[in-house]
């Protein structure tokens, strides 16, 4: 199982992510309050400025603290580092 580091001590299954978004546009704020609403949302920001937002198979929505690109960094560490084993 391959863990991402989202921002402050909290990691997600790599697997289990679909998507990471900006969290600035209108319809992922939809989103984002739908699964507010629902009960489907992660908040791993710990108060801070949600900077991404990941999608989750499970259709849960989880607010990371950090940029997506940096996220996304992350995950790509991890497929190097897999493929290099």
């Amino acid at each position: 199982m391959d863990l991402i580091n989202v921002g402050y001590g909290s990691v997600v299954n790599a697997d289990k992510v679909l998507a990471v978004l900006n969290p600035d546009s209108a319809p992922i704020k939809r989103a984002v309050q739908e699964a507010r609403d629902a009960g489907k949302l992660i908040d791993a920001s710990y108060g801070r400025k949600t900077r991404a937002v990941l999608v989750l198979e499970s259709g849960h929505l989880l607010l990371s603290g950090i940029q997506s690109e940096t996220i996304a960094a992350r995950a790509a560490a991890n497929i190097t580092e897999e493929a290099g084993k």
